[in-house]
């Protein structure tokens, strides 16, 4: 028995129009992402010039502490982990110049917050105002 003898049949069709809205959406995202990416990988030739090199460098005095609060001041071990003890040893360090020395500060990742803060206020009151930290490239990045 066919109850639908007068009805005509519509046939399927699929709609392409959300496929391609999807798509270009998506090529849109890559487009963009790539440009993106290309800029980090600038390859930049610096300009040279023909200069004299400075005949005196400036004096630094670098300044090590460890994980485990330990100090060396130019390579040299210090005893004591006190701030009058490190300033002493700084201005020692500082005899050889007459200019205000640069404080290298180079800390362990791993070393307590107080025993960097306690190089700085060495530094503090031995009267040298110029304290920088070294710091190395996080390998992967």
């Amino acid at each position: 028995m066919d109850f639908q003898r007068g009805k005509k049949h519509e046939e399927l069709e699929i709609n392409f129009i959300p496929l391609i809205d999807v798509l270009l959406v998506i090529i849109i995202f890559l487009i963009v992402s790539a440009t993106f990416s290309r800029t980090n990988e600038l390859q930049i030739n610096l300009p040279t010039a023909e200069a004299n090199a400075p005949q005196d460098k400036p004096l630094m005095i670098e300044v090590a502490v460890d994980a485990t609060g330990k100090y060396l001041i130019d390579g040299k071990q210090l005893d004591g982990g006190s701030v009058s003890a490190i300033s002493a040893a700084l201005q020692a360090a500082a005899k050889a110049g007459n200019e205000e020395p640069t404080i290298v500060i180079n800390a362990d990742a791993n070393a307590t917050h107080q025993s960097v803060v306690n190089v700085m206020e060495a530094s503090r009151v031995a009267g040298y105002t110029r304290i920088t930290f070294a710091t190395q490239v996080q390998s992967g990045s």
